[in-house]
């Protein structure tokens, strides 16, 4: 049997199609990894034994008869528990919504079912995606693969942990403001950030709606694409959603030549005081490849980056604070006796929100409350828009950005939880591709020789996830 934990998606799915193994056999072994591995990191907040084996031989049937199957067919996915996926539990990380299961599959897991990808089961998240760490899931922190005794980064540690692992061949994973990319550079795995608008929200748990975007978790940037491929597109479900003008064939066949016309430009606002020496060094290393790869690189400004976190934290908790609103313990939560409304309220929303749901709930009704909203939130989005401004002038002169992905490596388990400012500055090189709403992607540097993982991150023009993505197929290559 081919080890697991090193298969691609196209190896995986050509082993399929070539009778090395079927799909079935695939999965049992992944389900036995889990229920080997899982104890101690704890990727996944349940699993769908039945259902996986279900689509696994329904696969096996088609190849069997000799139909043509998808190339994600067959592929083991995990999707991240803010993803509703029908009949499976619907957490969220969340005691609110322990008992919910999805009546419906939101846009992009039912893009995976139809094209018969094998969904394993869902992941441990942050708290409604609330973090940096995945240890304020309200059923116990995941562990990072490559150190157990470090996080795996959030909100999407679960999707990460479990693809590092070799528990799934691929995740879903959702990025409000580096959720998708700091795990993937906490674990050594690729992260992608899409375009907001590039991937439909419907049946995502909201967050901040103006901000979340649903992406891949995989271990090569190729994969990435794949995964990309299969659930973008436009939806009637989603307004926000748009065809993006993609071209497949660039997307899933990069040509080098093409790739090596791409300028990359090198913001010095992401190489200040703060940036870990180790990853500092790491991502000086990554510029070089890019260089050798024969594409030309300069220094770039972004002025406003250093007021993005700043931004992130008023705008972010003012859209949870709406998006929130409905767990109101009537239509989710556990309903008991209680003498009248207000009492049912405070011990369902008391009880059922954790410590970081709270806190970034109250924020943000204080900032959207009469007399604070044009001091704080009206500022913010004035702010948010000299961001986009930065980046719109940026790409004028470059095509692709390349900055780190997080200031430090995976930290220990605990660091931070008891100093909220310190976890929110995790995020501080992912939030300005949320505010601006560009692609972006996090990669893991090959020529590292540490034993944390250190990511980089590439973000381009709307709509040009080909470039990124592009870029890091060629940078895996190289020898």
């Amino acid at each position: 049997m081919t080890d697991i934990t090193r298969m691609t998606i196209k190896e995986t799915n050509e082993g399929i199609k070539s009778g090395e193994f079927s799909a079935k056999e695939l999965t049992e072994e992944t389900l036995k990894l889990i229920g080997k591995e899982d104890k101690d990191i704890h990727a996944y907040l349940c699993l769908d034994e039945a259902g996986a084996l279900k689509t696994a031989k329904e696969v096996d049937a088609l190849i069997k008869k000799g139909k043509e199957i998808d190339g994600i067919s067959g592929v083991q996915i995990a999707l991240k528990d803010n993803i509703l996926f029908e009949g499976l539990h619907a957490t969220a990380g969340s005691q609110i919504l322990k008992d919910y299961r999805a009546a419906y599959d939101a846009t992009v897991s039912k893009k995976l079912r139809d094209k018969k990808a094998i969904i394993i089961g869902k992941t441990n998240l942050d708290e409604f995606a609330m973090g940096s760490s995945t240890e304020n899931s309200s059923f116990g922190p995941t562990r990072n693969p490559h150190d157990k005794s470090r996080v795996p980064g959030g909100s999407s540690g679960g999707s990460a942990a479990a693809v590092a692992s070799g528990m799934a061949t691929a995740a879903l994973g959702t990025d409000t403001g580096g959720s998708i990319r700091q795990p993937g550079a906490f674990c050594g795995v690729v992260g992608l950030k899409p375009t907001y608008g590039a991937v439909s929200r419907f049946g995502l748990i909201a967050l901040g709606s103006s901000l979340d975007q649903a992406g891949p978790i995989t271990k090569t940037t190729e994969d990435a694409a794949i995964v990309f491929n299969a659930i973008r597109g436009i939806d009637p479900l989603d307004s926000t959603t748009s065809d993006g003008g993609y071209d497949e064939e660039e997307l899933l066949n990069p040509d080098l030549k093409k790739i090596k016309e791409l300028k990359v430009g090198i913001p010095e606002e992401y190489f200040v005081e703060g940036l870990n020496k180790d990853v500092g060094d790491a991502i000086e290393s990554a510029i070089k490849s890019i260089e050798k790869l024969g594409l030309k690189t300069k220094r770039i400004s972004l002025p406003h980056t250093k007021y993005a976190l700043s931004v992130y934290y008023i705008v972010l908790p003012a859209e949870a604070s709406t998006n929130l609103a409905r767990y109101d313990g009537i239509r989710f939560g556990t309903r008991e006796k209680h003498k009248n409304l207000l009492e049912l309220y405070e011990e369902n929303k008391g009880k059922g929100f954790g410590p970081e749901p709270k806190r970034r709930i109250i924020l943000g009704t204080f900032a959207l409350s009469a007399g604070y909203y044009d001091a704080y939130y009206d500022k913010a989005q004035r702010v948010r828009a000299l961001i986009k401004e930065d980046f719109n002038k940026a790409f004028e002169s470059v095509d692709v950005i390349l900055t780190p992905t997080a200031p430090t490596t995976a930290f220990k388990l605990g660091e931070k939880t008891s100093n909220p400012l310190d976890m929110y500055l995790s995020d501080i090189f992912t939030i300005p591709a949320n505010l601006a709403g560009v692609p972006a992607v996090s990669i893991p540097v090959k020529e590292h020789k540490g034993s944390l993982p250190i990511g980089f991150q590439l973000m381009g023009r709307h709509w040009r996830e080909a470039d990124i993505l592009g870029i890091g197929q060629f940078y895996e290559k190289l020898q």
